[in-house]
């Protein structure tokens, strides 16, 4: 690329040095675009300006002075006015920069300072295919990383794992960071299979993986299994740009599992059972394949539309909205998505005082296959027909395996397409996530800045599973269900609150450069919960309620309270420690054990900068060698946010006391352990980065030791001590080791 430093145009020149003269120019890119908000300096003093909407600005200036030019993303540039009093000035983006910061916990970093391990993928330059979920742009892309679909249903979520489990029963799932907010995605979210296809894909800039503990101890208590942060597209000033994504899939199976064919089996059952009246009677005279039946060839889209550009002279935006239409090869699986999200990111102060609000919505529609028709098209009769041609009453017209006296048989497999045509498991989900974060330089300390992050995560879902009465399945659940189907609903509503402060202080003293920051973290999780469970309306009506279960409802909420701080110090831009200790406290767990205590320590050596490594520069670009240990914590356990406290929960259906004619569920006591306390993982990592060619070859070997201690797991008591004989504890320990 051709390098740019200014293109000056002299129209006029009559000033002698130092007399004040009016400059005026314009600011543009290496497109001819015009830049806003450009900030243009006069070297040595304090006078200023910014450009306009058009790029252009005017200033008063010593006709001898210089003007320093400087704009977040572009090479800043120096350009002496020798008495000119039009100059036209073009900026180069400066490339190389934006490609060396990583971001990290609270803050970014040059790549090559970094201490821990940590990966940064590009999110613009992947394949995306037809990528409905950030994790799906994720497989294959970083050493150590694990990402495993559950399934190939439309939306269906993903099992993300950094280095392996860190635990038997809490959560293993990586703490997920979304432009500054952790997201709650260890408990999920109702009628949403994947907590991550919240964000279009189109609209994710980077990830940025940490992987070991000295990178991730700065989120303490939820980074024992890594973290991944997710930093979306902003706005870029300029004029707007509409731009547009789109594609088009086609899924088909690929394979099926080898069973007999209607001939092969009929053969089968005779010769094996002897041709008699009955095994006659037990077959039919068709031949399906019922494999064939259930599933299909499915046809999916997705869309997306972005503008971007400046409104004014201070305030970059980037809108975008997406549509997004998934079928599964599982008949009836189905996923219709629309998102929303809005960047805006204005500068004040002349750039001392920046904003960034995010906020981003989704809603989403699912229609959800019964898996379980995969298993009974294999093991279903091939000699049998999809629909019945009996006229028999039962089965809606599908067919049924019937006793001799016309009747259904209650354990037999039912119908596969029945399965998938009968049942309507639908959902509808609302979910927006969003923050303001506002960062100011302190003019009373150079290089001291503070950070006020403000964020929240909300989702409202509703959903219902329907099973038609006289269904195929609605036979296989015993017989006093006999013929009744299902009418189950649920509702869900969910709010994820966030604040963050901090303080940065960067300063640079001969060899020696200090990085410092501090800050506290505030976070509550609240969930409220509503479950019916009807058998059918019809059932409940004739029966008088006698099977009708009655719903339950609930709400929940927990608290992380942190107090955080890290330092990064260099010398000789050749010897990097990092250290970092936050402070966790956690509703989840009593009094005496909610605080958790997470250090880290790191420390890496820049070999190539060494002097000795001179004559090796031509042929190697980057050697650095790298050395962490870290402790981090978990309290994702599983079992609610009061594992540690007496509880009463609703008895399991069936159990229920009548009052005369009038049924009372029954409330039972919960085991618990008062002494319940953060499992602690603690993880030992040694990596060496290279380069060579200027980095057309680069990598990094990494090898690690994990420990988890005081492992939360469910064991086995005496039964009738603790109202079970099962109870969650800290027991036992879990090693983890790789490369």
């Amino acid at each position: 690329m051709t390098v740019l430093s200014a293109m000056l145009m002299i129209l006029s020149a009559s000033a002698q040095n130092g007399t004040p003269i009016n400059v005026r120019g314009s600011v543009t890119d290496v497109n001819g675009e015009p830049l806003i908000g450009v900030n243009i300096l006069v070297e040595g003093t304090s006078t200023g300006t910014v450009t306009d909407y058009d790029g252009n600005f005017q200033l008063q200036a010593p006709a001898d002075g210089v003007l320093e030019i400087s704009y977040i993303g572009y090479r800043s540039q120096s350009v002496p006015i020798n008495n000119q009093t039009i100059i036209r000035i073009v900026m180069e983006e400066d490339t190389e920069l934006l490609e060396e910061l990583v971001v990290i916990g609270y803050g970014t970093v040059r790549k090559d300072d970094a201490t821990g391990s940590v990966v940064a993928v590009d999110a613009t330059k992947l394949n995306r295919g037809l990528a409905t979920s950030p994790s799906d742009l994720l497989a294959g892309q970083v050493a150590g990383l694990s990402v495993v679909s559950e399934g190939g249903a439309p939306g269906s979520a993903a099992s993300i794992r950094i280095r392996g489990g860190s635990s038997m029963s809490a959560s293993n799932d990586p703490l997920i960071v979304i432009d500054g907010v952790p997201v709650d995605n260890a408990t999920g979210i109702s009628g949403m299979a994947n907590p991550l296809s919240t964000i279009n894909s189109n609209d994710i800039e980077t990830f940025t993986v940490l992987k070991d503990a000295s990178a991730t101890a700065i989120y303490g208590s939820r980074a024992s299994n890594g973290v991944i942060i997710i930093t979306t597209k902003r706005g870029k000033a300029g004029k707007p740009q509409l731009s547009y994504n789109g594609n088009f899939s086609v899924s088909a199976p690929t394979g099926y599992v080898d069973v007999m064919d209607a001939s092969t089996f009929r053969n089968y059952v005779i010769n094996s059972f002897g041709a008699d009246s009955q095994q006659a009677a037990a077959l039919g005279n068709t031949e399906t394949n019922w494999q064939e039946k259930i599933f299909r060839v499915a046809a999916s889209t997705d869309h997306n539309l972005s503008l971007s550009g400046s409104a004014g002279e201070f305030l970059p935006y980037r809108i975008s909205v997406g549509y997004t239409n998934e079928n599964g090869i599982l008949e009836t699986s189905k996923l219709e998505r629309y998102t929303g999200s809005v960047n805006l990111s204005p500068s004040f102060l002349d750039g001392q005082l920046r904003v960034q609000l995010n906020a981003r919505g989704m809603y989403n529609k699912n229609r959800f296959a019964d898996q379980g028709a995969i298993n009974s098209a294999t093991q279903f009769d091939p000699t049998m027909p999809v629909y019945d041609t009996t006229g028999s009453p039962y089965g809606n017209g599908y067919h049924m395996t019937l006793k001799a006296d016309g009747t259904p048989i209650d354990i037999a497999l039912a119908n596969p397409v029945a399965i998938l045509m009968q049942k309507h498991d639908n959902s509808t989900v609302m979910r927006s996530i969003g923050n303001l974060q506002i960062d100011y330089n302190l003019p009373f300390l150079e290089g001291l800045r503070a950070n006020l992050n403000l964020g929240y995560d909300i989702s409202d879902s509703e959903g219902d599973v329907i099973i038609e009465d006289n269904s195929p399945m609605s036979y296989t659940w015993g017989n006093y269900k006999s013929g009744w189907g299902e009418n189950s609903t649920y509702t869900q509503y969910k709010l994820n609150t966030l604040l963050d402060f901090y303080l940065n202080y960067v300063k640079e003293a001969g060899a020696h450069r200090f990085d410092v920051m501090g800050g506290y973290s505030w976070q509550r999780f609240y969930n409220e919960t509503e479950n019916n469970y009807p058998y059918s309306a019809a059932m409940a009506a004739e029966t008088g309620n006698q099977f009708y279960r009655e719903g339950n409802d609930y709400s929940t909420e927990s608290f992380v309270i942190s107090f955080f701080g890290r330092l990064n110090y260099s010398l000789l831009d050749r010897y990097l420690l990092t250290l970092t200790l936050r402070n966790d406290g956690s509703s989840r767990f009593s009094p005496d054990n909610k605080w958790g205590l997470f250090p880290s320590a790191a420390f890496a050596w820049k070999i190539i900068n060494e002097p000795f490594m001179a004559d090796a520069g031509s042929v190697m670009s980057d050697l650095k060698l790298r050395l962490g240990y870290g402790v981090t914590g978990q309290q994702n356990l599983g079992s609610g946010d009061y594992p540690w406290m007496a509880r009463y929960s609703y008895s399991q259906a069936g159990a229920n006391y009548f009052f005369g004619d009038q049924m009372i569920p029954l409330i039972r006591p919960l085991a618990y352990d008062e002494n319940l306390k953060w499992e602690e993982t603690a993880t030992y990592n040694a990596g060496l980065d290279y380069g060579f060619l200027n980095n057309r070859i680069s990598g990094a070997l990494d090898v690690y030791y994990r420990k988890t201690t005081d492992l939360l797991n469910t064991v086995g008591i005496a039964a009738g001590t603790n109202f079970s004989n099962q109870l969650l504890t800290n027991v036992g320990e879990l090693e983890n080791k790789g490369g």
